[in-house]
């Protein structure tokens, strides 16, 4: 069976990219005869509100969308992700950092061999470890992909590979080789909440039965690091339909951080439900 989803943050109210993916993934499980969920990812505590939580179900109900019951939060489910990371730890895959977001930053601006290398910093020698857990200080959870191809086999992820329904920003369709090595060492475990997003995702992709991610051209590249954690847990591998983005009169995509024009605005506006799906192809 065909199920898919729409897995929006609410840090912020949604706006007409967020409908463009929401119309995108309901219409093609609706022309499947397959199943439509609303996930809400609301793993960060610093940025995610309860308001834009309630804000996403009325823009997506104003929309004339539909989902099934009940919607999953991630925030509600902790748990689950923190026996992943266990299970992943068990197995050696990860290692812990404790470095800030500004020693990584000026780490990369030091890297003799470019950005992609800083963004696999490596465990901490064993002894400053000690130091700093014995401080209290706290860390992420990183996946080390040495580890993660050594845990492969001999091929490595050389033979992982997903399937593009749609086309990536450089031109990507059909049978895509994974390049995880691309994002690096990438965080599984923020300090603050537990997890991160690659590992809820996949998670929950495999948890709900997803098959298939439908989602902006912008997450594409994430797919690399999400099909390799779900190739070391044993997960399935949904395939992928990457879409376009929306972009504004300005040719800017629409987002959040720019403040773009909100569904709310547009309501407040009288533009109607029928006319914004008319005016992004739907």
């Amino acid at each position: 069976m065909f199920v898919t989803r729409f897995a929006p943050s609410p840090t912020g109210r949604l706006h007409k990219g967020h409908a463009f993916s929401a119309l995108t993934a309901w219409r093609a499980a609706r022309e499947a005869g397959g199943r439509f969920l609303l996930r809400i990812e609301d793993i960060d505590p610093t940025r995610c509100r309860p308001e834009f939580d309630a804000a996403i179900l009325e823009d997506l109900a104003w929309l004339g969308l539909d989902w099934e019951q009940p919607v999953r939060r991630q925030s509600h489910h902790l748990t689950d992700y923190a026996a992943v990371v266990e299970a992943l730890d068990r197995r050696g895959l990860l290692y812990r950092c404790f470095r800030t977001r500004k020693e990584i930053l000026d780490a990369i601006g030091d890297a003799p061999h470019g950005p992609a290398e800083a963004v696999r910093p490596g465990p901490h020698p064993e002894d400053e470890e000690a130091e700093l857990m014995a401080e209290g200080r706290p860390f992420a959870w990183r996946l080390s992909l040495d580890r993660a191809r050594e845990a492969l086999g001999p091929e490595g992820w050389n033979d992982l590979a997903f399937v593009e329904d749609g086309r990536g920003p450089g031109g990507e369709t059909g049978i895509v080789k994974v390049r995880p090595e691309t994002a690096g060492d990438v965080v599984v475990a923020r300090k603050d909440a537990g997890t991160a997003y690659h590992l809820a995702v996949t998670h929950d992709d495999a948890l709900q039965g997803i098959t298939q991610v439908i989602r902006g051209e912008d997450l594409f590249e994430a797919t690399h690091i999400q099909v390799l954690i779900q190739t070391l847990m044993g997960w399935p591998t949904p395939r992928y339909r990457h879409h376009r983005l929306l972009t504004g009169a300005d040719g800017r995509r629409f987002a959040k951080r720019d403040g773009s024009v909100t569904l709310a605005q547009l309501r407040a506006d009288g533009v109607s439900p029928e006319a914004l799906r008319a005016a992004t192809g739907f």
